[in-house]
């Protein structure tokens, strides 16, 4: 860039000196009217203390007027213990409140790209809403009608469908008359989903017509002992060409059949805090994925920890739901906000914004529509509708200059947050105010962290200047373990409060909030006995601007790292030019000379980051296609599928290791 070198100096003196006068006219009426000291005070003060006095914890939050919490809540409203009562609550205060909306599809056509891809596109019109009491009363219909149909009490039922309306009334249903629901990633496999659906023993699935056609349809495995499919769009009204034995619905009629009085007459079985509400499947990243036994109690405690985090949260938010349904962060925001009478906009990765790839060119995205006051996710302010004012990131933890540049950017707190299906997703989340980064808050009020010493990876609770350790959280919201297997993951202490060992490594700072620092399932020994973190390794080199995505590997007869790049297009191409380089964007990545550059780059990064040499890759693998849930290589979270990143990629170790 060659501004300041083109512009007069004297101009450009002129120039500083207005935004310097600017900068100190302005700064004093903005400090005191935007409460800004008061937040700077709020985000120095001691956020969680060890209750035991102990630097290993457990850590507990703190309150600014009665101190250290003497009591993990489990509840926010008294008497609502069971999720059947969070919609009862909502119904019954905010009875015409917008709750749940769509927007209408008014037009829909073919567009054909310049590369000869054919992309469909679509017109969308307003939301349209569906109040609490419409929400409510839909979910009675259809969970009676469910029970019509032969769906018995304690007796699980698949949901196996993208993120809207129907979903969630689907859900409610299934809360109310105490059918536990087992959820599904639409990007599993058919060995993983076929696996989900026999080990639960499912006779009534509830899924989309997308997703019959395309994933059930395909596999006879999936539709062995099934019963009945209940189809959540409303057309097509017949479905042909399925095994005998299956009766396939519409969701309408499901509802239609389950709103007759005869039906309504029948007394439903309410459910139990202690019963299991949802069994969630995760898409792990090795193996076939462990359904988490999750009960109404654990959800109710952990939607409790998350509320008391967002300010003034009540009925006036806007929350937009895009995320995955089946993922315990997006069931667990939206629970959120049906606590508190915030109305819910649904959308998806391909119309959230007006540059989104299903929407026609001019016309308007989910987000300029909706304009939500709140989000689970990390996209960009102006993309959003202009109206975020609390944006939470529940995925891995960001960088400091991401974290930064997104607060800067947004114009809104940008909280970061950790937790796990096993914890009903809650553990900590930093306080709105809070703008330090790297790091995810305190204990929310539900939880404690305790940090276990982890003697081979060299973490203890008593290292300096920190205490560091495996983290444990315990708390109600700690689910009741995986639905027919057994794992040592999940304690019990004396009093009787179930712990969930992560496999995280941690470190608490003085003011009580948490930084994750490593991962105990990614370390690897190497030839020479040293101990590599490929997590550690990961997160560092993700920082890089030519880094997309990166994954190590190590062998423990083998004596360095090496790794899998998916590199950043424009600084990779930009690299190219520079070099006189010409092609494909396959043949640039594939080009020797590049491999060497991006080398040369990470090692100088890693070393600036402070990591030990046998740490640092030594050679790498430059890869032209993106790592997407849909390729299988990465998770719904985009977390890493080292398994079958391996086997993708295992050619290519074995000439990186000298064909060993």
């Amino acid at each position: 860039m060659k501004l300041k070198e083109d512009m007069n100096p004297l101009l450009l003196q002129v120039f500083r000196s207005v935004v310097w006068v600017y900068s100190v006219l302005t700064f004093l009426p903005w400090y005191l009217l935007s409460g800004a000291g008061v937040n700077l005070e709020r985000s120095r003060r001691v956020k969680a203390r060890s209750v035991s006095g102990r630097p290993a914890g457990p850590y507990r939050a703190t309150d600014q007027l009665r101190g250290i919490q003497q009591k993990l809540v489990s509840s926010m409203h008294p008497g609502v213990d069971t999720l059947d009562k969070v919609m009862e609550h909502g119904a019954a205060r905010f009875p015409r409140r917008d709750c749940l909306g769509t927007r209408e599809v008014l037009s829909e056509e073919d567009e054909l790209q310049p590369n000869g891809k054919v992309f469909k596109k679509v017109i969308l019109g307003e939301y349209k809403w569906m109040s609490y009491e419409e929400t409510y009363q839909a979910a009675v219909h259809f969970g009676s009608g469910l029970a019509a149909l032969g769906q018995k009490p304690q007796c699980n039922i698949a949901i196996f469908c993208e993120t809207r309306a129907e979903w969630m009334i689907a859900a409610q249903a299934g809360f109310i008359y105490n059918f536990p629901l087992v959820t599904l990633y639409a990007t599993l496999g058919g060995p993983a989903i076929a696996h989900g659906l026999n080990e639960t023993e499912i006779t009534h699935i509830v899924t989309s017509k997308d997703l019959l056609q395309s994933r059930l349809k395909v596999g006879p495995a999936l539709l062995d002992r099934r019963k009945h499919i209940i189809v959540v769009d409303s057309k097509p009204t017949s479905w042909p060409g399925f095994p005998r034995g299956i009766m396939v619905h519409n969701m309408d009629a499901v509802q239609e059949l389950g709103s007759r009085p005869n039906n309504m007459a029948v007394a439903r079985r309410q459910p139990l805090p202690s019963d299991t509400a949802v069994i969630m499947y995760t898409s792990g990243s090795t193996g076939i994925p462990k359904g988490v036994m999750i009960s109404h109690s654990n959800i109710i405690a952990g939607i409790t920890g998350m509320a008391e985090r967002i300010p003034n949260l009540d009925e006036t938010d806007t929350y937009i739901g895009y995320l995955p349904l089946a993922h315990v962060l997006e069931l667990s925001a939206e629970m959120v906000c049906i606590s508190h009478g915030c109305r819910i906009g649904y959308s998806s990765p391909q119309t959230l914004a007006d540059q989104s790839t299903k929407i026609k060119k001019g016309s308007k995205g989910d987000t300029s529509v909706l304009k939500p006051t709140l989000m689970a996710a990390v996209p960009v302010r102006s993309l959003l509708g202009g109206h975020i004012r609390v944006l939470l990131s529940g995925g891995a933890p960001l960088s400091a200059a991401t974290q930064r540049f997104m607060n800067i950017c947004l114009c809104c707190p940008v909280g970061q947050g950790y937790g796990l299906t096993e914890t009903s997703g809650a553990g900590t989340i930093s306080e709105m105010w809070d703008y330090s980064t790297g790091r995810v808050g305190a204990p929310l009020v539900c939880s404690e962290i305790t940090l276990k010493d982890w003697e081979e990876g060299g973490y203890y609770s008593t290292d300096k200047p920190n205490p560091r350790g495996e983290i444990l959280i315990g708390g109600p919201n700690v689910t009741m373990g995986y639905y027919k297997k057994q794992s040592e993951d999940f304690l019990v202490d004396a009093s009787g409060q179930r712990w969930f060992c992560t496999g995280d490594i941690g470190e608490f700072h003085t003011d009580g909030c948490l930084k994750i620092i490593d991962r105990k399932k990614d370390l690897v020994k190497l030839q020479a006995g040293e101990y590599v973190s490929l997590g550690k390794v990961e997160a560092v080199l993700k920082n890089c601007s030519f880094v997309d995505n990166i994954c190590a590997y190590a062998n423990s007869d083998q004596s360095y790292v090496i790794g899998f790049v998916v590199p950043n297009q424009k600084q990779l191409t930009i690299l190219a030019e520079q070099r006189g380089l010409r092609g494909s964007w396959e043949e640039i990545c594939n080009h020797p000379e590049m491999e060497r550059d991006v080398l040369r780059i990470l090692t100088e990064a890693a070393l600036s980051a402070k990591l030990e040499r046998f740490e640092i890759p030594k050679k790498i693998r430059l890869s032209a296609e993106p790592w997407t849930p849909e390729t299988g290589l990465v998770t719904d979270a985009f977390k890493l599928k080292r398994k079958e990143l391996k086997s993708h990629y295992q050619d290519d170790i074995e000439r990186m290791y000298g064909g060993k």
